[in-house]
């Protein structure tokens, strides 16, 4: 197992996890494969800028997209953008593709950034994979446990991809 930022918090947070580690995949359906789970079980971190220095994390299910008005409306704000790779990684301390809240990069206020979860996440069944921090590593777990664990609020803001 690869030793990462996001390893070392999810072990530290407590919740009941287990690591998956895969060779290189090019979609969605290979890294469910991978994992032995099914595409709407694979998490995105997608991060989204609010304004100037202001992000937040937002996770989805793989088989779905944002919806920029519901996350707009949920964030109470009339503009997001999401920042290029390189804004990104500055941001999280993750290249894109390994983007996760475990670990990531404090905010400027040294506060984590805040996360909304997709409210379908905790209305299917089984668990769910998010990104530990490294190309072809995942941790696996109770949605509800990652919501707790992440303070995450949760929200309708996506829709199908």
């Amino acid at each position: 197992m690869t030793d990462t930022p996001a390893t070392r918090a999810l072990a530290a947070s407590g919740v009941d996890h287990v690591i998956t580690t895969h060779g290189p995949v090019r979609s969605l359906d290979e890294a469910a494969a991978a994992r032995g789970l099914e595409p709407w079980q694979i998490l995105k971190t997608l991060v989204v800028r609010r304004a100037e220095g202001d992000f937040l994390l937002v996770l989805v299910p793989g088989d779905r997209q944002i919806s920029w008005p519901k996350l707009r409306e949920c964030v109470g704000v009339s503009r997001l953008s999401m920042p290029d790779k390189d804004l990104a990684r500055d941001v999280t301390g993750y290249e894109r593709g390994t983007i996760t809240p475990f670990g990531a990069l404090p905010s400027p206020a040294g506060t984590p950034w805040p996360v909304i979860a997709d409210a379908l996440i905790l209305a299917r069944e089984g668990p769910v994979s998010i990104g530990a921090g490294a190309p072809g590593m995942a941790a696996s777990m109770d949605p509800t446990q990652l919501v707790e664990v992440l303070a995450a609020r949760v929200a309708d803001v996506t829709e199908a991809a």
